[in-house]
């Protein structure tokens, strides 16, 4: 299994949520298999996003296409707040 971890600040959760959800078949396209969307306890302005993938080449497709298509635009990401951080993890165990 490997994941797409991403995480950063957003300005309003609500609004993050409803643009999330509005990539939903985009995701299952990309071959998403599962995602877990998480907050710290003490900041309601930061998201975790973790996608599933296959394989390592699906997970960096995605997030190309996240970069050109849904963070370049502030339509496709309100609230984004900040440059997210990403980082492509492999499952050893």
């Amino acid at each position: 299994m490997n994941t797409l971890h991403i995480e950063h600040p957003v300005t309003d959760f609500q609004v993050w949520r409803d643009a999330f959800e509005r990539f939903a078949s985009a995701r299952t396209d990309a071959g998403v298999r599962a995602h877990r969307i998480q907050r710290p306890l003490d900041d309601e302005r930061y998201v975790l996003v973790e996608l599933d993938f296959d394989d390592p080449d699906s997970a960096a497709g995605f997030l190309g296409f996240l970069e050109s298509v849904v963070w370049a635009s502030p339509a496709n990401s309100p609230a984004l707040e900040g440059s997210p951080r990403t980082r492509i993890l492999q499952s050893v165990e």
